[in-house]
């Protein structure tokens, strides 16, 4: 983050287009204190904000009106960089990137021509780890590396003390040959055989950055403050709860366990107390352990594993909230009536003792009438709360269905595992009642939270969902036409209702999973800020992350700042104390939480495709999930997903209609996005995720 002072030289610089020699701008300017204002501009070109020349000049890159941007992709010959806020991929030319690698950030200048957007590199401001990951082959008994991203066309391994055979999965060092044309690299780690999932995840934990092990000092400082337990210094202050029969709900394996609910009846209204792990309790800011939850944002969850934000002491240990212990809390008090407004709300520092270790099928089980006598036991003591917790939910359902909250199909895939980690199963993750309850009502908590901080007027971290790009809808319509859905209200600025309603038209459809997909797709990204710009999905003006503190850094975060607001801190005191910290939690978090989310996208697909390689030569009835004019992509009922390729189609001259078809023109036959279709697996191949399908025979 720029000081004031270097916002200043960054704004007086970008009056000029050209290079301006560093002693004129000195005297322009009058400074005065000559080493602060070299350093002040050599913080400038870290950021990207300006070039300097070793000519002794500096020209700004606003000024200028060149654009930041990462190289994402490099081939032979050439390279692709990405603008940063978005926009179209910038095609350079490798002898004008400047030796620029993928992961490297950039300034460059970019201009239109038949390729689209093309540019050259001015300056490389940051350069990234140069690594790649990928398969070892042989081409003419030469070792080369086939990246499973980023890098296009094999890379040359050059020999070292590690020697990697054919077939395995290695992180190699990338660099340019002393030609300055093609590239090289040398194998720094190996890690096993490629076409093994389980070592697919460790090779994409370590090519995605992801911080996967903690210092023995940080180890250290959780296991004292775990060891020491709950003590009555913890309890002074503290409301207590622990003839409450509060309980938590989660999933059967889960360990860290951050909520916890209370419900009863007050009066004609419901009473609905969310009770939270008091991470910042524990985790106090500026600590070992907070520095290292801010370096990876939140926990990562892959099939065979959980990479944990805090250590196995804190995250399933002293913070969890385990039945039968004294446990300290966050808790949120909301009052709803019958038509669920919220009323009044409330938040205290608590102490409860959890008095049930709910699992989601098991609630289920008791809310549907199916349960058997000794799960009937177990609920016993908390089904009065359960069934007055049933009965808030609906109300709560439909409210958000009558603001307009959008609810998308939820298409995750679940992943069975056998003895040796190899995926022996794999079908769509189903929610039912007690998951769609307590989801609710983390999100009346997480309301509640934004509210009070936005009346507070204090420096906050909130989560928020913009409206979404006009064109990108526009394309959704399209597509959605092709399918024959009415797509009235998508035009100009649609309500969240809107979408909603298109929604609940394909729900019970075959196409209801792939309109829900499009309509995704034409979303914005959700991301966290320090403004409170409203969550267009679930159609509310204030929200934030509260509920998960032991995985989310967010969370944790907020926690320190209502802690204030419910100690009755000043204003003053507060913005002094949060202002800086919440721009960073909220950027680093956005960051740190597209990087888990695609790590653990790209380890699915690797799971996907071990799976999927036992049925290689078999057939299964799918469907057209999306078109593209190299192919199109089929999913299976069971999530499993794999693209046809155009070459493996029947022969005929097929044409992209640009939005949800190819079109055979000699024969007729039409391939469009919805339709079913046999096929039969042609390939699997797990070290880069991809399934390849072709037509079943006829």
């Amino acid at each position: 983050m720029l000081t004031e002072q270097q916002q200043f030289i960054r704004d007086e610089l970008s009056r000029n287009a050209k290079p301006v020699r560093t002693d004129k701008i000195i005297k322009e300017l009058g400074v005065t204190d000559v080493p602060a204002f070299i350093s002040d501009l050599s913080a400038l070109e870290r950021a990207g904000e300006v070039i300097l020349s070793k000519k002794n000049s500096v020209q700004s890159v606003r000024g200028a009106g060149f654009v930041k941007a990462k190289i994402v992709s490099i081939s032979r010959g050439y390279c692709f960089a990405r603008p940063d806020g978005g926009g179209e991929d910038v095609y350079i030319p490798v002898g004008d990137a400047m030796g620029a690698l993928p992961g490297d950030a950039v300034i460059l200048s970019s201009s239109p021509d038949e390729r689209g957007a093309s540019g050259r590199v001015r300056s490389v401001f940051h350069y990234g780890d140069r690594m790649a990951v990928g398969t070892v082959k042989r081409f003419h008994g030469k070792p080369e590396l086939h990246a499973d991203a980023f890098y296009l066309s094999p890379i040359e391994i050059t020999k070292n003390k590690i020697d990697a055979s054919e077939g395995e999965k290695i992180m190699a060092k990338v660099k340019f040959a002393p030609d300055g044309k093609k590239l090289v690299c040398t194998p720094v780690k190996i890690y096993g055989e490629a076409e093994c999932a389980r070592v697919c995840a460790d090779a994409i934990i370590d090519a995605m950055g992801i911080p996967h092990e903690f210092s023995e000092e940080v180890l250290a400082e959780a296991k004292r403050i775990s060891g020491a337990g709950v003590t009555e210094d913890d309890l002074k202050g503290r409301l207590d709860l622990r003839g409450w029969n509060i309980f938590t709900i989660d999933g059967a394996d889960a360990k860290d366990l951050d909520d916890a609910i209370f419900v009863r009846r007050v009066g004609e209204d419901y009473e609905l107390s969310v009770h939270i792990a008091d991470v910042s309790h524990y985790v106090t800011d500026g600590s070992l352990l907070d520095r290292e939850a801010l370096t990876r944002g939140t926990s990562v969850y892959f099939a065979d594993r959980v990479i944990p934000m805090y250590p196995v002491d804190i995250s399933n240990g002293i913070c969890s909230l385990n039945a039968g212990t004294d446990k300290l809390t966050f808790s949120a008090f909301m009052t709803f009536d019958s038509e669920g407004r919220m009323l009044n709300y409330r938040f205290e520092k608590s102490v409860i003792d959890s008095k049930v270790r709910g699992v989601y099928s098991e609630v289920n089980a008791i809310l549907d009438g199916t349960a058997d006598d000794g799960l009937r036991e177990k609920y016993a003591a908390v089904l009065p709360a359960l069934q007055d917790a049933l009965r808030l939910y609906k109300i709560l359902d439909s409210a958000a269905s009558r603001r307009g909250n959008v609810h998308f199909s939820s298409s995750e895939s679940q992943f069975v595992l056998d003895e040796n980690g190899v995926c022996a199963g794999i079908s769509e993750r189903e929610s039912g009642t007690a998951e769609n309850m307590i989801e609710q009502f983390m999100i009346a908590a997480n309301r509640a939270a934004a509210m009070l901080a936005r009346q507070s007027n204090v420096p906050f971290v909130y989560r928020v969902h913009e409206s979404p790009d006009p064109e990108s809808l526009q394309r959704a319509a399209m597509l959605l036409r092709v399918l024959g859905v009415d797509t009235r209200g998508l035009g100009g600025s649609p309500k969240p209702a809107d979408i909603d309603r298109i929604l609940t038209t394909a729900q019970g459809t075959p196409c209801e999973e792939i309109v829900s997909n499009v309509l995704l797709r034409a979303m914005a990204k959700a991301r966290y800020d320090t403004q409170p710009l409203g969550h267009y999905g679930l159609a509310l003006r204030d929200y934030c992350h509260f509920t998960s503190p032991i995985r989310r850094y967010p969370d944790t975060f907020i926690h320190r700042v209502l802690s204030g607001i419910v100690a009755g801190e000043s204003q003053y005191a507060m913005t002094k104390q949060f202002y800086g910290k919440a721009e960073d939690a909220a950027a680093l978090s956005s960051e740190y939480e597209m990087r888990a989310v695609t790590a653990e996208r790209r380890t699915e697909d690797c799971y996907m495709a071990e799976y999927m390689a036992k049925f290689i030569g078999e057939e299964f009835d799918g469907r057209i999930r999306s078109v593209v004019d190299a192919g199109f992509f089929v999913r299976l009922p069971n999530s499993a997903e794999g693209m046809i390729h155009l070459e493996d189609l029947p022969t005929d001259e097929y044409e992209y209609d640009g939005v949800a078809s190819l079109h055979g023109r000699l024969s007729g036959r039409t391939y469009r996005v919805g339709d079913s279709i046999r096929i039969r697996v042609a390939a699997a191949r797990i070290a880069t995720g991809r399934v390849a399908f072709v037509p079943a025979e006829e």
